[in-house]
């Protein structure tokens, strides 16, 4: 990167890793934050590099990161191309999103292995700069037909360590996140084999019940895939997976707050259960994310997008085209969620979630230099990824 460095002043105020600071500036060097200083600080600085004035009219969140995004403005993870990766770079930061996990879908295995190799040699060789792609959350095959939402049905297979350890080889060992139904898995090995490596077990698309999810977690389960979408809802006899993230403190849950997905009542009910420091916001977007409304494809199937949803052919939902900062607004809408909140469930839990809380999810010298500046209508006028301007707002 060269030795490049980055002065953001007069920030309004800073959502640090626990504390909130007003009238701050950060140094920025080489893609990290060398230094926070205050007011009193910064008018003794003699500084030589690019300066951004936030005029103490900004606020300064850490970069979101999406921890499951298929795609959007016209690519798929699955299209297995650079240019691909290199559109996603380009274009989430406009949303805030300063990193993300590569998401794949249930597939043939050689197109889930020729998207993992994509992945793979693009974390390798390619990236330099824009939304930093930390990983890949492997979505499927893994999971249960009756609850397949838009995965499509004829590929969906049972549990398979082989399988997993060959695509997680294809992946070079970024496989962070996997989504499978935990019904499956029939001994509780391929779940605790995973866990034990260091995988960060999702239950998803999955019939399971609120007893097969409490023993899933004694496994290694840690977290459930777009809570309340493709699993069992909260009943009398059986609070199923929707209970088990109220009930179950081990358990994280990813939330697509759109409103269509779940309905801002639910929205409201998860976040007043469950709180934000169990909540991952995600997009789950698709390829049409950005584009007009009209007929796409996922996974082979095709789409139609219209006013704001995705849906197969049977209705199904497939996919979002949210954008992560609008789902932030969405959530800002709630009672109850301030700012603070929107840190935890878009930075701080999907970082330590996947295990880049070392260098992501938080304002912290030493950190990546990842920065979302917002004004007070809540919309982005810049974003920075790694010490550099990714996304300038009008």
């Amino acid at each position: 990167m060269g030795n490049s460095r980055l002065l953001i002043k007069n920030v309004k105020e800073a959502y640090l890793y626990q504390e909130v600071v007003q009238n701050v500036s950060i140094i920025t060097e080489n893609g990290k934050i060398a230094q926070i200083l205050k007011q009193e600080e910064l008018n003794d600085l003699a500084f030589d590099g690019e300066v951004i004035d936030a005029k103490n009219n900004l606020k300064m969140l850490p970069g979101f990161i999406d921890g499951h995004i298929h795609g959007g403005y016209g690519v798929d993870i699955m299209d297995a191309t650079p240019e691909t990766l290199q559109t996603l770079a380009d274009k989430l930061p406009s949303e805030g999103t300063t990193s993300y996990l590569a998401t794949t879908i249930t597939q043939s295995d050689e197109e889930i292995s020729d998207a993992l190799k994509n992945v793979s040699a693009w974390i390798n060789d390619h990236q330099k700069q824009g939304a930093d792609l930390v990983g890949i959350h492997l979505e499927g095959p893994f999971v249960e037909v009756s609850k397949a939402g838009a995965q499509p049905k004829q590929y969906i297979v049972e549990p398979d360590l082989n399988k997993f350890l060959a695509w997680q080889e294809d992946a070079s060992g970024q496989i962070r996140t996997i989504t499978m139904a935990p019904e499956h898995d029939k001994t509780g090995e391929f779940i605790k084999t995973l866990y034990k490596s260091g995988i960060n077990v999702s239950a998803g698309h999955t019939d399971a019940s609120f007893w097969q999810i409490k023993d899933a977690v004694s496994l290694g389960v840690r977290q459930l895939t777009h809570l309340c979408n493709a699993m069992n809802g909260i009943h009398h006899r059986d609070i199923g997976a929707v209970g088990a993230a109220f009930q179950l403190e081990d358990l994280h849950a990813e939330l697509i707050s759109d409103g269509i997905h779940v309905v801002p009542e639910m929205l409201q009910l998860i976040f007043d259960n469950i709180g934000s420091d169990r909540i991952i916001m995600i997009t789950d977007s698709m390829r049409a994310k950005g584009l007009e409304d009209g007929n796409y494809e996922l996974g082979g199937q095709p789409v139609q997008v219209k006013n704001g949803q995705a849906t197969l052919e049977n209705g199904s939902l497939a996919g979002s085209i949210l954008k992560m900062i609008d789902a932030v607004k969405i959530m800002l809408k709630l009672d109850g969620v301030e700012l603070e909140d929107i840190v935890k469930m878009t930075a701080e839990n999907p970082a330590k979630q996947v295990g880049i809380f070392d260098r992501k999810g938080s304002i912290e010298a030493g950190k990546d230099a990842d920065f979302v500046l917002i004004n007070d209508e809540m919309d982005i006028v810049y974003t920075i990824c790694r010490g550099k301007i990714a996304y300038q707002g009008g």
